[in-house]
Protein backbone atom coordinates (compact mmCIF):
# COMPACT_ATOMS: atom_id res chain seq x y z
CA UNK A 1 0.00 0.00 0.00
CA UNK A 2 1.54 3.60 -0.97
CA UNK A 3 2.28 5.66 1.97
CA UNK A 4 1.47 9.52 2.04
CA UNK A 5 5.11 10.56 1.65
CA UNK A 6 5.18 8.48 -1.74
CA UNK A 7 1.77 9.83 -2.50
CA UNK A 8 2.82 13.35 -2.05
CA UNK A 9 6.29 12.46 -4.02
CA UNK A 10 4.53 10.85 -6.61
CA UNK A 11 2.50 14.11 -6.87
CA UNK A 12 5.45 16.65 -6.91
CA UNK A 13 7.35 14.48 -10.10
CA UNK A 14 4.02 14.17 -11.48
CA UNK A 15 3.59 17.80 -11.36
CA UNK A 16 6.62 18.82 -12.47
CA UNK A 17 7.37 19.41 -16.80
CA UNK A 18 11.02 18.82 -16.61
CA UNK A 19 11.26 16.45 -13.66
CA UNK A 20 12.76 16.90 -9.74
CA UNK A 21 16.01 15.78 -8.31
CA UNK A 22 16.45 14.23 -5.00
CA UNK A 23 16.88 17.91 -3.31
CA UNK A 24 14.29 19.67 -4.84
CA UNK A 25 11.56 16.85 -3.39
CA UNK A 26 13.31 17.46 -0.40
CA UNK A 27 13.27 21.41 0.00
CA UNK A 28 9.18 21.17 -1.74
CA UNK A 29 8.07 19.09 1.20
CA UNK A 30 10.23 21.10 4.11
CA UNK A 31 8.77 24.41 2.39
CA UNK A 32 4.72 23.10 2.36
CA UNK A 33 5.61 22.16 6.27
CA UNK A 34 6.91 25.61 6.69
CA UNK A 35 4.33 27.06 5.07
CA UNK A 36 1.62 25.28 6.78
CA UNK A 37 3.08 25.79 10.31
CA UNK A 38 3.52 29.84 9.52
CA UNK A 39 -0.32 30.01 8.57
CA UNK A 40 -2.09 27.46 11.14
CA UNK A 41 0.61 27.93 14.01
CA UNK A 42 -0.20 24.76 17.13
CA UNK A 43 -3.24 23.94 14.59
CA UNK A 44 -1.01 22.41 12.00
CA UNK A 45 -2.00 18.94 11.22
CA UNK A 46 0.19 15.89 12.15
CA UNK A 47 0.14 14.58 9.02
CA UNK A 48 1.91 17.21 7.31
CA UNK A 49 4.35 18.52 10.12
CA UNK A 50 5.76 14.77 10.67
CA UNK A 51 7.38 14.71 7.20
CA UNK A 52 9.66 18.56 8.52
CA UNK A 53 12.58 16.32 9.23
CA UNK A 54 12.36 14.65 5.67
CA UNK A 55 15.93 13.39 4.35
CA UNK A 56 17.04 12.94 0.91
CA UNK A 57 17.38 8.45 2.15
CA UNK A 58 13.47 9.14 2.85
CA UNK A 59 13.05 10.60 -0.77
CA UNK A 60 15.30 7.87 -2.23
CA UNK A 61 13.74 4.41 -0.33
CA UNK A 62 10.07 5.98 -1.22
CA UNK A 63 11.12 6.37 -4.80
CA UNK A 64 12.02 2.64 -4.61
CA UNK A 65 8.95 1.11 -3.29
CA UNK A 66 6.63 3.49 -5.29
CA UNK A 67 8.38 1.49 -8.73
CA UNK A 68 7.91 -1.88 -7.05
CA UNK A 69 4.11 -1.29 -6.22
CA UNK A 70 4.01 -0.03 -9.80
CA UNK A 71 5.58 -3.34 -10.81
CA UNK A 72 3.62 -5.52 -9.10
CA UNK A 73 0.22 -3.76 -10.06
CA UNK A 74 1.25 -4.23 -13.66
CA UNK A 75 1.04 -0.11 -14.37
CA UNK A 76 2.70 0.43 -17.65
CA UNK A 77 4.71 3.45 -16.19
CA UNK A 78 7.90 3.81 -13.36
CA UNK A 79 10.19 6.88 -11.99
CA UNK A 80 13.25 6.89 -13.58
CA UNK A 81 16.07 9.48 -13.17
CA UNK A 82 17.51 11.94 -15.61
CA UNK A 83 20.16 14.35 -15.54
CA UNK A 84 17.53 17.37 -14.85
CA UNK A 85 15.31 14.66 -11.67
CA UNK A 86 12.90 12.15 -11.45
CA UNK A 87 10.27 11.61 -14.26
CA UNK A 88 7.33 9.32 -14.59
CA UNK A 89 7.51 7.77 -17.85
CA UNK A 90 6.31 4.92 -19.76
CA UNK A 91 7.81 1.11 -19.53
CA UNK A 92 10.02 -0.05 -22.76
CA UNK A 93 7.40 -2.83 -22.87
CA UNK A 94 4.57 -1.02 -24.13
CA UNK A 95 6.62 1.26 -26.93
CA UNK A 96 4.79 0.28 -29.76
CA UNK A 97 1.42 1.43 -28.86
CA UNK A 98 3.67 4.89 -27.08
CA UNK A 99 4.69 5.22 -30.63
CA UNK A 100 1.40 5.58 -32.33
CA UNK A 101 0.96 8.83 -30.38
CA UNK A 102 3.91 10.10 -32.91
CA UNK A 103 3.25 8.81 -36.22
CA UNK A 104 5.51 11.62 -38.02
CA UNK A 105 8.28 10.99 -35.30
CA UNK A 106 10.26 8.36 -37.20
CA UNK A 107 13.53 6.59 -35.13
CA UNK A 108 16.85 8.50 -36.28
CA UNK A 109 19.55 5.97 -36.88
CA UNK A 110 23.38 7.09 -36.37
CA UNK A 111 26.16 5.71 -38.72
CA UNK A 112 28.62 3.76 -37.53
CA UNK A 113 31.30 6.28 -38.07
CA UNK A 114 28.55 8.80 -36.22
CA UNK A 115 28.46 6.67 -32.97
CA UNK A 116 32.20 5.92 -33.06
CA UNK A 117 32.90 9.24 -33.04
CA UNK A 118 29.66 9.78 -30.36
CA UNK A 119 31.22 7.15 -27.97
CA UNK A 120 34.76 8.60 -28.20
CA UNK A 121 33.52 12.12 -27.08
CA UNK A 122 30.95 10.19 -24.17
CA UNK A 123 34.05 8.69 -22.73
CA UNK A 124 37.18 11.25 -23.56
CA UNK A 125 35.04 14.34 -22.91
CA UNK A 126 35.39 17.04 -23.58
CA UNK A 127 37.71 16.65 -26.47
CA UNK A 128 39.38 18.56 -30.03
CA UNK A 129 38.20 17.54 -33.53
CA UNK A 130 41.82 16.13 -33.36
CA UNK A 131 41.70 14.26 -30.90
CA UNK A 132 38.90 12.68 -32.47
CA UNK A 133 40.47 12.03 -35.32
CA UNK A 134 43.61 10.58 -33.77
CA UNK A 135 41.59 8.05 -32.94
CA UNK A 136 39.51 7.21 -35.59
CA UNK A 137 42.49 7.75 -38.06
CA UNK A 138 40.23 9.57 -40.49
CA UNK A 139 38.50 13.15 -40.39
CA UNK A 140 35.43 13.20 -38.30
CA UNK A 141 33.74 16.91 -40.03
CA UNK A 142 30.50 15.08 -41.26
CA UNK A 143 29.78 12.67 -38.49
CA UNK A 144 30.69 15.26 -35.66
CA UNK A 145 28.22 18.09 -37.61
CA UNK A 146 25.02 15.33 -37.42
CA UNK A 147 25.86 14.80 -33.64
CA UNK A 148 25.62 18.56 -33.52
CA UNK A 149 22.47 18.61 -35.64
CA UNK A 150 21.00 15.68 -33.39
CA UNK A 151 21.50 17.58 -30.49
CA UNK A 152 23.70 15.22 -28.74
CA UNK A 153 26.54 16.54 -28.73
CA UNK A 154 27.54 20.64 -28.37
CA UNK A 155 30.68 22.96 -28.20
CA UNK A 156 32.35 23.29 -24.63
CA UNK A 157 34.33 26.27 -25.16
CA UNK A 158 37.94 26.20 -26.15
CA UNK A 159 41.11 24.26 -25.46
CA UNK A 160 44.11 25.83 -23.70
CA UNK A 161 46.26 24.79 -27.58
CA UNK A 162 47.88 26.55 -29.90
CA UNK A 163 45.09 27.78 -32.26
CA UNK A 164 42.99 27.57 -29.66
CA UNK A 165 40.44 24.72 -31.06
CA UNK A 166 37.05 23.96 -30.31
CA UNK A 167 36.21 21.30 -27.63
CA UNK A 168 33.28 19.06 -28.05
CA UNK A 169 31.18 17.47 -25.07
CA UNK A 170 27.84 15.27 -24.88
CA UNK A 171 24.10 17.47 -23.75
CA UNK A 172 21.74 16.46 -21.32
CA UNK A 173 19.60 15.16 -24.57
CA UNK A 174 22.48 12.17 -25.07
CA UNK A 175 22.25 10.87 -21.14
CA UNK A 176 18.68 10.93 -21.31
CA UNK A 177 18.37 9.18 -24.49
CA UNK A 178 20.48 6.46 -23.51
CA UNK A 179 18.72 6.22 -19.95
CA UNK A 180 21.77 7.23 -17.93
CA UNK A 181 22.46 10.49 -15.28
CA UNK A 182 25.54 10.81 -15.56
CA UNK A 183 28.89 10.17 -17.56
CA UNK A 184 30.01 7.79 -14.99
CA UNK A 185 27.41 5.40 -15.20
CA UNK A 186 27.95 4.86 -18.63
CA UNK A 187 29.05 1.02 -19.01
CA UNK A 188 33.11 0.36 -18.19
CA UNK A 189 33.55 4.03 -17.53
CA UNK A 190 36.39 4.00 -15.59
CA UNK A 191 38.16 1.38 -17.40
CA UNK A 192 37.57 3.50 -20.55
CA UNK A 193 39.03 6.09 -19.37
CA UNK A 194 42.34 4.89 -18.73
CA UNK A 195 43.13 3.86 -21.70
CA UNK A 196 45.31 6.05 -23.31
CA UNK A 197 44.96 7.09 -26.64
CA UNK A 198 46.68 8.40 -29.87
CA UNK A 199 48.06 12.06 -29.39
CA UNK A 200 47.20 14.52 -32.51
CA UNK A 201 50.32 15.15 -34.59
CA UNK A 202 51.94 18.61 -33.05
CA UNK A 203 51.40 21.57 -36.00
CA UNK A 204 54.83 21.37 -38.07
CA UNK A 205 57.05 24.95 -37.94
CA UNK A 206 56.46 27.20 -40.48
CA UNK A 207 59.15 28.99 -42.69
CA UNK A 208 58.17 32.63 -43.52
CA UNK A 209 57.40 32.89 -47.28
CA UNK A 210 60.05 33.70 -50.06
CA UNK A 211 62.59 32.65 -47.59
CA UNK A 212 65.92 30.30 -48.72
CA UNK A 213 66.64 28.63 -45.68
CA UNK A 214 67.05 25.02 -44.00
CA UNK A 215 65.12 23.74 -41.65
CA UNK A 216 67.50 22.08 -38.52
CA UNK A 217 67.03 21.68 -35.24
CA UNK A 218 67.97 23.43 -32.13
CA UNK A 219 68.54 22.87 -28.53
CA UNK A 220 65.36 22.16 -27.23
CA UNK A 221 64.82 19.96 -30.65
CA UNK A 222 62.60 22.84 -32.07
CA UNK A 223 62.78 23.99 -35.28
CA UNK A 224 64.54 26.61 -36.39
CA UNK A 225 64.56 27.84 -39.92
CA UNK A 226 68.63 28.14 -41.11
CA UNK A 227 68.87 30.98 -44.23
CA UNK A 228 71.59 29.96 -46.51
CA UNK A 229 74.28 32.91 -47.20
CA UNK A 230 73.83 35.28 -50.03
CA UNK A 231 77.19 37.05 -50.06
CA UNK A 232 78.56 34.43 -53.15
CA UNK A 233 75.30 35.50 -54.82
CA UNK A 234 75.60 38.79 -54.43
CA UNK A 235 78.97 38.78 -55.76
CA UNK A 236 78.39 37.30 -58.73
CA UNK A 237 75.79 40.03 -59.59
CA UNK A 238 78.03 42.47 -59.27
CA UNK A 239 80.52 40.75 -61.39
CA UNK A 240 78.03 40.08 -64.02
CA UNK A 241 76.78 43.77 -64.16
CA UNK A 242 80.84 45.12 -64.00
CA UNK A 243 81.30 42.86 -67.06
CA UNK A 244 78.39 44.06 -68.69
CA UNK A 245 79.32 47.64 -68.46
CA UNK A 246 82.64 47.22 -69.81
CA UNK A 247 81.70 45.48 -72.87
CA UNK A 248 79.08 48.19 -73.14
CA UNK A 249 80.80 51.51 -72.48
CA UNK A 250 83.50 50.56 -75.88
CA UNK A 251 80.80 50.16 -77.81
CA UNK A 252 78.99 53.43 -76.63
CA UNK A 253 82.11 55.60 -77.14
CA UNK A 254 82.77 53.85 -80.69
CA UNK A 255 78.79 55.15 -81.45
CA UNK A 256 79.25 58.32 -80.10
CA UNK A 257 82.75 58.80 -82.20
CA UNK A 258 81.20 57.38 -85.37
CA UNK A 259 77.90 60.02 -84.81
CA UNK A 260 80.26 62.83 -84.10
CA UNK A 261 82.36 62.14 -87.42
CA UNK A 262 79.07 61.56 -89.34
CA UNK A 263 77.78 65.51 -88.42
CA UNK A 264 80.78 66.45 -88.68
CA UNK A 265 81.11 65.57 -92.12
CA UNK A 266 77.35 66.60 -93.14
CA UNK A 267 78.21 70.16 -92.01
CA UNK A 268 81.07 70.32 -94.38
CA UNK A 269 79.06 69.31 -97.55
CA UNK A 270 76.40 71.83 -95.78
CA UNK A 271 78.89 74.84 -96.10
CA UNK A 272 80.46 74.11 -99.65
CA UNK A 273 77.09 73.45 -101.24
CA UNK A 274 75.84 76.75 -99.62
CA UNK A 275 79.05 78.59 -101.03
CA UNK A 276 78.53 77.37 -104.14
CA UNK A 277 75.13 78.63 -104.35
CA UNK A 278 76.81 82.00 -102.77
CA UNK A 279 78.96 82.08 -105.86
CA UNK A 280 76.60 81.17 -108.83
CA UNK A 281 74.10 84.20 -107.64
CA UNK A 282 77.37 86.48 -107.26
CA UNK A 283 77.71 85.55 -111.19
CA UNK A 284 74.29 85.83 -111.72
CA UNK A 285 74.30 89.47 -110.99
CA UNK A 286 77.58 90.64 -112.26
CA UNK A 287 76.60 89.27 -115.81
CA UNK A 288 73.05 91.27 -115.29
CA UNK A 289 75.35 94.14 -114.64
CA UNK A 290 77.43 93.90 -117.63
CA UNK A 291 74.41 93.75 -120.41
CA UNK A 292 73.10 97.16 -118.80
Amino acid sequence: MITELESIIEGLIFASPEGASTKELVRCVKSAVATVREAEGENASESVTRHASVTEEDIAAAIGRLNLEYIESGRAFQLVERPAGWRIVSRPDWAQWVRELFPDKKPQRLTPSALETLAIIAYRQPMTKSGIEAVRGVSVDGPLQTLMDRNVVRIAGRADLPGRPLLYETTELFLEHFGVRTIDDLPNAAELRAVKLPEPEAPAAEVPAGSQGELTLGEGGEAVAKKKPRKKKAEKVEGAVAEADAVEKPEKAEKAEKGAAAEEEETVVFLEAEDEVVAEEGAEETGEGGEE
